[in-house]
């Protein structure tokens, strides 16, 4: 009686054990202010505090429009989360926002309210509507696949500070 009471008392501690293990691999990592875009990169909560830190810093300001239940959204984060080279610059180079609602500052919507929308503003607090993508009729709009032109979207803004200010 004895043996098979110890018995039945290791076997339950193992399964415990092994369902606590299973539990604690489930749980969620907790959200973070990069919202899945890149969880190396330091991001600024608000716009206001993205300006301030962008003239502040002689940084440019990324702002990225988006929306949590949008596919387009949701491939654009993946690939832009997955290019080294964009993290990189993107932690390095950049003040960075992830905005999932408007702002007041109507000139980071000037040819309307679509995600996903990315835009530029340079030290001085210009909004450099000079950068765009590819499409004519969603001026600020990029696909997975346009990430190459993403990265030399980085670099011109990173350029225009230079030349510029």
């Amino acid at each position: 009686m004895l043996h098979s009471t110890l018995a039945l008392s290791l076997l339950l501690i193992a399964v415990s054990s092994n369902l606590a293990m299973a539990i604690k691999k489930e749980k969620r990592i907790p959200q973070t202010l990069s919202r899945g875009w890149g969880d190396e990169i330091t991001w600024v909560q608000t716009y206001e505090e993205g300006l301030y830190q962008a003239k502040k810093s002689n940084k440019p300001l990324m702002v990225i429009h988006h929306l949590e239940d949008c596919q387009y959204c949701q491939a654009l984060k993946k690939a832009f989360a997955e290019n080294e080279e964009i993290q990189e610059m993107a932690q390095n180079n950049f003040v960075m926002l992830n905005l999932m609602h408007e702002t007041t500052d109507k000139n980071l919507s000037p040819d309307g309210q679509y995600v996903p929308r990315i835009m530029f503003v340079d030290p001085s607090l210009t909004v450099r509507a000079d950068i765009t993508g590819r499409y004519s009729n969603r001026l600020y709009t990029y696909e997975p696949q346009d990430i190459p032109f993403l990265i030399e979207n980085m670099k011109k803004a990173l350029r225009l500070i230079q030349t510029e200010l």
